[in-house]
């Protein structure tokens, strides 16, 4: 199938446009037209391989849907796990969930990405291979890795990511009861509450300290203490 040169070239000049919502009528429409049209995804790629463009996201994210996408569409998919954006940085990272799935090699990219990258690629990544509902030690390692990560949003996914495992041993549940009881961050704290409770049978140490912080003055971390008891009653 072959598309007008210039309307490819118009949307794909889009794709620098200071406009947030024309970046994404942009990609939406060469979404489609690249499924089918091969002048579209050179030009793709063309553009991805220059220099001095504002924004590369939009053409990794359009090529990124199909099939095999190249080392450099995910490269530029893992760059911007890091974009000042919140939606950019989720879009990119579901779409990086949906090609690790098939493309496996991705995997070891998101677990390196959780120890080398900034706050926010560390935290993205870990919640990547959270979505990938994976069961291996790398995974899991990176995840408990993260627990030590100066960045308190870094351990907050690393625990929240734990949580929806299905091979969290004693020892991580151990490390987890070190994170409750020494962390300094009350958002760590609160999320490991839930986290721990919900992981199974609780040590007796970790029982004592959520019946102190139950009482406790700080009202976030009372609730949150609170709300993990419940959790062990039940």
């Amino acid at each position: 199938m072959t598309t007008d040169p210039r309307e490819i070239a118009d949307l794909i000049a889009a794709l620098d446009h200071p406009d947030k919502p024309t970046i994404r009528a942009a990609v939406d429409k060469l979404v489609a037209l690249a499924d089918s049209c091969e002048e579209t995804r050179q030009a793709l790629n063309r553009r991805l391989a220059e220099p001095d463009h504002k924004n590369y996201w939009p053409a990794a994210y359009v090529l990124g849907h199909r099939s095999f996408p190249s080392a450099l569409v995910i490269r530029t998919l893992l760059a911007a796990l890091d974009h000042r954006e919140p939606d950019i940085r989720w879009a990119n990272g579901l779409l990086l969930v949906r090609i690790a799935q098939s493309e496996a090699a991705v995997i070891p990219l998101l677990i390196e990405l959780c120890e080398t990258g900034s706050a926010n690629q560390k935290r993205m990544a870990l919640y990547c291979l959270r979505d990938l509902a994976l069961n291996d030690d790398e995974s899991r390692g990176a995840m408990v890795q993260a627990l030590n990560d100066p960045e308190p949003s870094v351990r907050v996914a690393a625990v929240t990511s734990l949580k929806v495992r299905t091979d969290v041993d004693a020892a991580v549940r151990q490390k987890l009861l070190t994170v409750y009881l020494q962390d300094s961050d009350d958002r760590v704290k609160n999320v490991v509450a839930v986290t721990l409770a919900s992981l199974g049978t609780p040590a007796e140490e970790f029982t004592r300290a959520l019946n102190e912080a139950s009482v406790s003055g700080n009202g976030q971390i009372k609730k949150s203490a609170e709300a993990a008891l419940k959790i062990l009653q039940k």
